[in-house]
């Protein structure tokens, strides 16, 4: 079985720049193990990235470990390229990032 390729678009970094700096606001260090934990985890979707059920128009959701936040990746198989779109927290209202989904 061949990994997959990540990317992640410009939208889901500033995403974990934003979440990075609030952590940070509320404890020192935070945003680095924050940070860490979805670095690690995105990672992991390059072996068996279909561990997770489409939730949306062919998106699927991975819950960070630890912290209340989803990834929003798509597969594209016959390139073998994962492409994330968004890191959201869990609370927020979905619409917000399906708007995003659609501006692609």
């Amino acid at each position: 079985m061949q990994n997959f390729s990540i990317q992640i678009d410009i939208d889901a970094l500033k995403d974990i720049q934003d979440s990075i700096k609030w952590y940070n606001s509320q404890l020192d260090g935070l945003g680095l193990r924050f940070s860490k934990q979805v670095i690690l985890q995105i990672n992991s979707l390059k072996k068996n990235p279909h561990r997770f059920s489409v939730r949306y128009a062919d998106i699927r959701c991975m819950l960070i470990k630890k912290f209340p936040f989803l990834v929003h990746f798509s597969i594209d198989d016959t390139k073998h390229i994962i492409q994330v779109y968004a890191i959201f927290h869990t609370s927020r209202n979905p619409t917000i990032w399906t708007k995003r989904l659609y501006k692609i």
